[in-house]
């Protein structure tokens, strides 16, 4: 590549993300994969690797808009809505709502600093996974494809879940008068802070209030400090704890979640953790197989002609 060229692949990585920057700053958005993908590509193009971070973060990127895709669809694949298996496990297990306690104790009808602070990581859903990946390919880069497997995993188990069993988070069965009166103070949070929205594929997918189980937020965030402990020791996966921490008490206060949907989505993420190393070795195994057979039908071809 000529130095020219070099420098004008610099110059609009510079731009393009010094755009998007500015793009948020003025019109504060949900970080979602689709906008991530693009401020990264520019970013990494002012240092020559934005082919070799679209390579990367495509695939990622591509796996969560296709779970998201078809979450969307799950509420016309299955109408059955549960409102009881939740809070009945929550109350069996804490002999209580958590939802309803933690609101009796913290929430006084307007937004707090902590209400803030709690809701931040939940912001973040698509940010910290992408950073972890981008952070293992630079630092750790045999690990890069068994992550990405492992956060796919955890997607697509939770998306059959959503299919064969919908499940209402707590302010939705609130509103339908299933359980007490409950807040969803992440809404309060939305509006106070002020985040809209701006063009995005995302934006174009339509929603599913009936995926509180298993708690997806709960999982991906329990499966990021997995990941840390195993690669960076651990003094950082120590560190790491605090995001899904945040993430645990944060669902279920603002009425996202019920305590037993984060039980759940920890128990879903050790799962997608343990499994993804058998699941890729396998996959590796079965391109190894393919292409050993692809090879000798070539060999035996030419020895025919």
């Amino acid at each position: 590549m000529s130095k020219n060229l070099k420098r004008t692949g610099r110059a609009i990585g510079v731009v393009g993300a010094a755009a998007c920057t500015v793009i948020f700053v003025a019109h504060p958005s949900f970080p979602t994969p689709d906008k991530l993908m693009i401020f990264l590509i520019f970013l990494f193009a002012g240092f020559n690797q934005g082919w070799a971070m679209f390579k990367r973060i495509f695939p990622f990127v591509a796996v969560i808009l296709v779970y998201e895709s078809f979450r969307s669809v799950v509420p016309q694949l299955n109408s059955h809505v549960n409102y009881a298996l939740a809070p009945r496990l929550d109350r069996f297990i804490f002999g209580s709502l958590p939802t309803a306690d933690l609101q009796k104790w913290w929430w006084h009808g307007q937004v707090h600093w902590y209400d803030i602070v709690l809701y931040i990581p939940y912001l973040i859903f698509f940010v910290a996974p992408l950073a972890l990946a981008i952070l293992i390919w630079k630092t750790r880069e045999r690990y890069y494809w068994r992550a990405v497997c492992a956060y796919s995993l955890l997607f697509f188990m939770s998306f059959v879940t959503f299919l064969l069993l919908p499940t209402a988070p707590p302010w939705l069965a609130s509103s339908k008068h299933f359980i007490q009166p409950i807040t969803r103070i992440s809404s309060n949070v939305w509006a106070a802070i002020g985040i809209g929205n701006f063009p995005s594929v995302y934006n174009h997918l339509s929603p599913n209030p009936v995926a509180a189980f298993p708690s997806l937020h709960s999982g991906a965030s329990t499966l990021f400090s997995l990941i840390v402990f195993k690669l960076y020791g651990r003094r950082w996966g120590a560190i790491s704890l605090i995001y899904p921490i945040l993430i645990y008490i944060g669902v279920v206060y603002e009425g996202e979640h019920y305590a037993s949907d984060v039980i759940a989505g920890i128990i879903y993420a050790l799962v997608a953790y343990f499994a993804a190393g058998y699941i890729l070795r396998a996959c590796q195994r079965l391109a190894e197989i393919v292409k050993a057979y692809s090879s000798s039908t070539k060999t035996a071809l030419r020895s025919r002609q």
